[in-house]
C-alpha cells in the first residue's frame, strides 16, 4: 500500500487513503472524489487493504440453486430483460407448485445449503400462496435455508394481502423463510428510479421492508444496479442510504454492485460500463461500505475472469454453484449463458487468483475451508 500511495501526488487522496487506513469513514463527498478522481491502482490497493484485513485471503461461495417461479410480472422496468407482461404471458413461464417443488426435491441428496427463490412479480401468487410454499419446501428440507423475494415482490404481496409488511413478513418466517435477497433496489434516487423503474416500490418502501425484516430477525442482502443513466453522486446517494440504514439494524449480509446488461431491453441504446469501470467501483463500493461485512461479485453475471479481478478489488465472494438455475441475467446478455458451476470448479476458479476458497452458508458461517480440507469425490 505504501508503494502505491508514493506515487499519488493528490492530497485529497492521500488524505482518504489515511482515513481508510485509521480506519475512520469516508464521507459521501470523498466517496465521490474517489469516482472522480482516482485512478484504478490506487482504488485496487486501498480495498484490497480494507478486504485482507477483513477476511485475509478467504474468498467465500455457497452451494446454493435458484427456483423462479415466474417471468410474468406486473411491472414495466425499462432495464428488464427477464420478465413479460401479463399481455405477453405466452412469451414467458408459470411455474406450478408441484414443478417448483421437484425442483426442490432434485436436490435431496445434494449438499446444498440455500434454496433462492426470486421472480417476476405474479398476481395470481400471493402472499399466503408463496408461505405454503416455502413450508413445503421445509417439510422436504428441513435444513435448507429460503432466501426469498425482493422488496418490490414483498410490496405487492403485502399490499394485495392488505397486510402490513411486518405482517407479511411474520408470516413468512413463521413458513420458515429465513432471509431476504437484496434485488430490486436499483437505484435510490427518486428521479432516476421513477425514470426506468416508476411503477415499483418506492427507495423508501424498500428500505422500510428491509429494516422491517431486520428488526423481526431476518437478515438481507442490498443491491445496487450500476452503469446505466446514473452518475457517480446517485451510486453514492445509493450506498448512503444503505449505509445510514446498516448503522441502525446491522442487518445486512452483503453488498452486491449489479452491472446493468442492455440485451433485449428497453435501455439496449445505452452502453454498457467497462471492465474496469467494474472494478473501480467494486473498489469503492469496499471502501465506501465500511459497516458491510462483505462485498459479493456475482459471477455469472460479470463473466469469471472479471469476478477472478474482482478479487483483488475488495470482493470477498462470488456467490454460489447456482446450477443454470437462474435466467435473470443470462436473459439480459451477461457472460455466463449457463451459470453453473461444480464445487470443484468454484474452488478451482478462487484459487486460480491466488485466494482460499471457503465455503460458507448463507450467514457467513464456514462451512469447509478448502485449504484445510480439499476436494474429494463427495464434494464436487
Amino acid at each position: 500500500m505504501e508503494s502505491v500511495l508514493n506515487n499519488v501526488s493528490d492530497p485529497k487522496l492521500l488524505e482518504i487513503a489515511r482515513k481508510v487506513q485509521d480506519r475512520i469513514r469516508v464521507s459521501p463527498s470523498e466517496g465521490l472524489y474517489l469516482y472522480e478522481n482516482a485512478e484504478l491502482g490506487f482504488l485496487g490497493a486501498l480495498a484490497n487493504q480494507i478486504r485482507e484485513k477483513r477476511h485475509g485471503n478467504f474468498t467465500y461461495f455457497n452451494r446454493n440453486f435458484h427456483v423462479e417461479p415466474t417471468n410474468i410480472c406486473v411491472y414495466d422496468c425499462k432495464f428488464c430483460s427477464y420478465s413479460r407482461l401479463l399481455k405477453h404471458k405466452n412469451d414467458g413461464w408459470e411455474m406450478s407448485e408441484e414443478q417448483i417443488l421437484d425442483i426442490v426435491r432434485s436436490y435431496a441428496n445434494k449438499p446444498v445449503t440455500e434454496v433462492h427463490i426470486v421472480g417476476g412479480v405474479h398476481p395470481k401468487m400471493g402472499l399466503h400462496y408463496f408461505a405454503s410454499l416455502i413450508k413445503k419446501i421445509k417439510e422436504i428440507r428441513p435444513d435448507i435455508h429460503v432466501k426469498a423475494f425482493t422488496a418490490v415482490e414483498l410490496h405487492y404481496m403485502c399490499n394485495k394481502a392488505k397486510v402490513s409488511y411486518e405482517e407479511g413478513l411474520r408470516i413468512l418466517k413463521e413458513h420458515g423463510q429465513d432471509s431476504l435477497p437484496g434485488g430490486g433496489a436499483e437505484i435510490f434516487d427518486e428521479a432516476l428510479r421513477a425514470e426506468i423503474a416508476g411503477d415499483k416500490c418506492t427507495a423508501a418502501e424498500w428500505l422500510e421492508i428491509h429494516e422491517t425484516a431486520h428488526r423481526l430477525g431476518m437478515p438481507s442482502n442490498a443491491t445496487m444496479l450500476y452503469g446505466h443513466v446514473e452518475k457517480f453522486e446517485h451510486r453514492i446517494d445509493h450506498m448512503e442510504r444503505l449505509r445510514t440504514l446498516q448503522d441502525k439494524t446491522g442487518g445486512f449480509n452483503t453488498f452486491i454492485p449489479l452491472k446493468f446488461r442492455n440485451k433485449d431491453n428497453q435501455m439496449s441504446h445505452v452502453p454498457e460500463v467497462s471492465v474496469i469501470e467494474d472494478l473501480r467501483n467494486y473498489a469503492i463500493s469496499r471502501i465506501y461500505m465500511d459497516n458491510f461485512g462483505h462485498i459479493k461479485a456475482y459471477w455469472p453475471m460479470i463473466g469469471r475472469s472479471t469476478a477472478q479481478l474482482s478479487l483483488s478489488f475488495g470482493v470477498d465472494d462470488i456467490d454460489g454453484t447456482i446450477d443454470d438455475s437462474t435466467k435473470i441475467y443470462s436473459m439480459a446478455g451477461s457472460e455466463e449463458q449457463s451459470p453453473s458451476l461444480t464445487t470443484a470448479q468454484l474452488v478451482d476458479l478462487i484459487a486460480q487468483a491466488g485466494k482460499i476458497p471457503v465455503e460458507r452458508d448463507t450467514l457467513y458461517s464456514v462451512v469447509r475451508d478448502y485449504s484445510k480440507q480439499p476436494i474429494t469425490e463427495e464434494t464436487v
